[in-house]
């Protein structure tokens, strides 16, 4: 019972964070535009509470996955100075890109955070694996790795980089021990596991705020790649669309980090944030790329796309990710096997 509230909690945090950030940045970018914003809606379905301040409503809906930010002259031709419609191309691309990109904000936040509590690695050696190349060369823990064949090693993803791409051949590597400059060969071996090159030492770590929120910003911008790669993949048949899960898998991922720590939830909040960032900015109608791609065709032709006509594919878009969800869904209840 209480693994299954601790579930229930993580699940409306982590959906409600996603979201409210999504629309954060729409609202944001729309205030400072100019815009006028009628509604600013977290969740979905019949309202649970709502307030007013100034022209904007706010409201929180009963279902916590999915929201909105309803701006004047969006779906209409609203006059004004306050209308989307009425504002240049650049400010209503602007304001159409802020969602995703808060996305990729929380997540990069998310994971700075992560990494200031475990701590940043170092370039100095915490452990040297016996019977391992960094052994047999007399690494040492406590040396810090300062040069490898020739080239500064300032970070410990510097480090990792230049053993992988030796390819198993001699390295030169020089390390400050106790003050005193030390030049050592290196024979890198191949992890069976992985295929890369390594020596066989773990780093010792730091609480770094810059570094930990430049961990973040790297393995945003890495997570975004393989989630760009793995679509490319799924669009050309070489990926399977199996391992696509829709809201009750999300939960399922939920319900297994929570069983392992905060950290684990809050990686999975950040990794489920630049799915939902890059997820919203491919060319279909309904979600943010969608509407790109008729502010860029207003770009190419000289005057916007009829309103009515503009809606009614986004319209047509919308209710094919809701039968998409629908079907992802069932899949997820009968993959999990819920009943």
């Amino acid at each position: 019972m209480a693994s299954t509230i601790i579930t229930a909690v993580a699940s409306v945090i982590i959906f409600t964070l996603m979201v409210f950030s999504h629309e954060l940045g729409h609202f944001i970018a729309a205030k400072k535009a100019g815009v006028e914003v009628e509604e600013f809606s977290i969740g979905m379905g019949p309202k649970v509470i709502s307030w007013g301040r100034k022209e904007t409503k706010y409201s929180i809906r009963i279902f916590p996955i999915g929201g909105y930010v309803k701006m004047l002259g969006e779906e209409d031709k609203a006059e004004g100075e306050g209308s989307f419609y009425k504002k240049s191309l650049g400010r209503r691309m602007s304001i159409i890109l802020a969602g995703p990109i808060m996305n990729i904000v929380l997540a990069i936040l998310l994971f700075s955070v992560i990494f200031f509590v475990i701590g940043t690695p170092t370039t100095v050696i915490d452990t040297v694996m016996e019977g391992y190349p960094a052994d047999a060369a007399g690494i040492r823990p406590g040396d810090r790795v300062e040069y490898i064949d020739g080239e500064r090693v300032d970070s410990w993803e510097r480090l990792q980089y230049l053993v992988s791409v030796s390819k198993g051949e001699q390295m030169v590597v020089l390390v400050n021990r106790n003050g005193q400059t030390i030049a050592l060969d290196v024979f890198p071996v191949t992890d069976p596991g992985t295929g890369q090159s390594i020596i066989g030492i773990t780093p010792t770590s730091q609480k770094d705020p810059i570094g930990s929120i430049r961990l973040g910003i790297t393995r945003s911008f890495e997570v975004i790649a393989l989630m760009v790669t793995y679509l490319g993949q799924l669009v050309t048949g070489r990926a399977s669309a199996e391992d696509v899960v829709g809201a009750v898998g999300v939960i399922q991922l939920v319900n297994q980090a929570a069983k392992t720590g905060v950290l684990n939830v809050m990686f999975l909040a950040a990794f489920l944030s630049l799915n939902l960032g890059v997820i919203n900015l491919l060319p279909i109608p309904a979600l943010d790329g969608g509407k790109m791609v008729f502010l860029l065709l207003e770009a190419v032709i000289g005057k916007p796309i009829d309103v009515e006509k503009e809606g009614l594919i986004h319209f047509i878009g919308f209710v094919f990710l809701i039968l998409l969800i629908i079907v992802i869904t069932w899949r997820d209840i009968n993959r999990f096997i819920l009943f």
